[in-house]
């Protein structure tokens, strides 16, 4: 009778960090422009969420664009910044 051993592979995988979009408020950009920017720039959002989160960048001076892997946020924040809105990131 042999003994086999089964080397167990760890299940538990490493959830990469999370990072935070934001968006800040300006005075310099259209409403419509800023829906029409975020919709482009992040394409899960849809046309309500993105009129939301102008509305509460408009309101409040800052909102929470998207959650996600630092890459994609460091891609959208820039891309919200190359189209001229003011965005930062931070960790979730």
């Amino acid at each position: 009778m042999s003994v086999e051993t089964i080397e167990k592979r760890s299940t538990t995988r490493k959830l990469a960090p999370q990072y935070r979009v934001l968006l800040h408020n300006d005075d310099y950009n259209s409403m419509e422009y800023v829906v029409q920017v975020l919709m482009t720039s992040v394409p899960s959002i849809t046309q309500p969420q993105a009129v939301n989160i102008m509305m509460e960048a408009h309101n409040s001076g800052l909102a929470l664009v998207i959650t996600c892997a630092q890459e994609h946020a460091e891609f959208y924040c820039e891309t919200l910044k190359g189209h001229g809105l003011s965005s930062t990131i931070e960790p979730d």
